[in-house]
């Protein structure tokens, strides 16, 4: 027992003594692991040839990830501590949801570890775009990356409003209003959040005879769907909601596009646009 644990002293002393040189050196990290999918992206996005190590596994979920086959050159990770801790990384890139033990016990082991809060606006993805080429030494290309993106925005913007009312309805009646990335994509859409509109302040369970009470022009649902029998998405396959199908009142768009903020959300945009386009012509 004595000689596991100076076993495990030594290699603790050594993962801080590392650490502690990484942390007085000036150089970019050379061994990043991320184990959120967010970050995943990002860093996937930014990064230099080799510098990633490793991300999340839900990097390569077409549920979650837009970046399925970028992901693949990547041992993938689990984001538990021991794993990652085997893998040396100079710097750990997580989300500030990912498990806080996992989170805590690695900066107690002395590795770098930065954590990004979800984006609920495009502001927050201008500022996660930044933060992570500063911390990858790769500022010019989150600058490239950042000059696309506000283009982007400009060339959306700059097109009409539609009068179109729209609610996100997911699974489980989940609705998201105000504060929220979802009603930032619609407003960059052109279009009206029916839940910010009712006063929803980030998201609720909206249930079904309050969707139908608001008469929306539009209805947002995602791709990820459950395996049958499955009650959370019970609310999809009801003949009051079924109505809006028939009525060409239902836009699917992929969860991936806007699970997390990122330049690709501006897919989410187009969609609903062109989404609302076409309720219009009807």
């Amino acid at each position: 027992m004595t000689t596991r644990r100076h076993s495990f002293m030594a290699v603790l002393a050594a993962a801080l003594l590392a650490s502690a040189q990484q942390g007085g050196a000036q150089e970019p990290p050379r061994r990043v692991v991320s184990i959120n999918v967010c970050t995943d992206q990002l860093a996937m996005l930014i990064a230099g040839e080799g510098q990633i190590h490793s991300v999340s596994r839900l990097a390569a979920n077409p549920d979650t990830s837009t970046m399925v086959e970028e992901a693949k050159a990547y041992p993938a990770n689990h984001g538990l501590a021991e794993e990652v801790f085997l893998m040396k990384p100079d710097l750990v890139l997580a989300g500030t949801f990912t498990a806080r033990t996992t989170v805590e016990l690695l900066r107690r082991l002395g590795f770098r570890v930065e954590q990004f809060a979800p984006a609920n606006n495009f502001e927050d993805i201008r500022t996660a775009i930044t933060r992570v080429g500063d911390l990858l030494g790769r500022q010019d290309r989150a600058a490239e990356l950042l000059r696309a993106f506000d283009d982007g925005v400009a060339e959306l913007a700059a097109l009409p409003r539609s009068d179109t009312v729209a609610v996100a309805y997911s699974s489980n009646s989940y609705t998201t209003g105000a504060g929220t990335l979802t009603n930032a994509v619609m407003n960059a859409a052109g279009l009206t959040n029916m839940a910010a509109e009712q006063g929803v302040m980030g998201g609720t369970r909206m249930p079904l005879e309050a969707l139908l009470a608001g008469h929306p022009d539009l209805v947002v649902t995602g791709t990820t769907s459950y395996d049958r029998p499955a009650l959370a998405q019970e609310n999809f396959v009801h003949p009051a909601f079924r109505a809006f199908y028939d009525a060409g009142k239902v836009v699917t768009v992929p969860d991936s596009l806007w699970i997390c903020g990122a330049p690709f959300t501006l897919d989410a945009v187009r969609l609903l646009r062109d989404a609302a386009q076409g309720t219009k012509a009807q």
